[in-house]
């Protein structure tokens, strides 16, 4: 005897509702395989459970129901198979999209968990001791916005180009490189190889402040102007960090060089 399921425990296996199969009924895309004269209960069928997923799996690729009905009625197996190979290609290229987004979404959650572990914003100047760092200087970019801080690393591996990107690696950290008033957005090198961009941030004695976005301009021609004059400092560069502070908002921790010429070339 053919083993049926009640509506409910058909919703349950296709993870629907069991409002969804009483509508599927109405527009004639999934009947069930039979209704109690009596009670007027629908019970489903295995085939039914199979086409139901079916359902489910190409409504997740935006197909429309009326779409979705008119496949399912046809009675030709090359275009049923020519309509399977193009869904199949759109559920992969969803995937390769979601994994993108999720990876944006991971590398934003790592930096907000290291920000949580962070020491709270520093009022006025101070001096901290830097390691050596290497940053690459963006091609094209000069100061973050919102459509591209957020996919940074892209940008610098879309600019080092397939033959040179396995080599480089970036931390979670961008900011801004400025030298003789050429302002660069950078990324912090973990990794990498010979390539054009590439600048060594010499260690040593940074002042250092940290400020909001509009306050950048001004609080970086004090920090330099207070670098001469208490420090009898010269700066050939300035470096800018970024530091999120919102999802679409971040400050700065401005750096100034106070032993150090400039950076390198690597």
């Amino acid at each position: 005897m053919e083993k049926l399921f009640s509506i409910g425990q058909a919703a349950k296996k296709a993870g629907i509702t069991a409002e969804a199969l009483r509508h599927y009924d109405r527009i004639g895309l999934v009947h069930p395989h039979r209704i109690d004269p009596w009670t007027g209960y629908r019970y489903y069928s295995e085939a039914d459970i199979v086409r139901l997923h079916a359902v489910c799996a190409l409504r997740c690729m935006d197909i429309s129901l009326e779409e979705i009905k008119s496949v399912l009625a046809l009675d030709d197996v090359d275009k049923i198979l020519l309509f399977l190979k193009q869904a199949e290609q759109s559920a992969e290229e969803k995937i390769s999209q979601w994994q993108e987004v999720k990876k944006r979404v991971q590398r934003a959650k790592r930096y907000y968990e290291n920000k949580a572990a962070e020491r709270p914003q520093k009022e006025g100047a101070f001096i901290q001791e830097l390691p050596q760092r290497v940053i690459l200087l963006s091609d094209r970019l000069t100061i973050p916005a919102v459509d591209n801080l957020w996919d940074y690393h892209r940008h610098f591996y879309e600019q080092l180009g397939e033959k040179k990107k396995k080599d480089f690696s970036f931390a979670d950290i961008a900011g801004i490189y400025e030298a003789e008033e050429q302002p660069r957005l950078f990324a912090i090198c973990t990794r990498y190889s010979e390539a054009d961009g590439l600048l060594v941030l010499p260690a040593g004695k940074y002042l250092c402040a940290d400020c909001a976005e509009k306050q950048r301009e001004s609080v970086l021609d004090k920090l330099c102007a207070q670098a001469k004059d208490r420090y009898s400092a010269s700066p050939a560069f300035t470096v800018s960090l970024i530091m999120l502070s919102g999802i679409l908002q971040w400050d700065y921790q401005i750096q100034v060089p106070l032993d150090a010429d400039g950076a390198l070339q690597k």
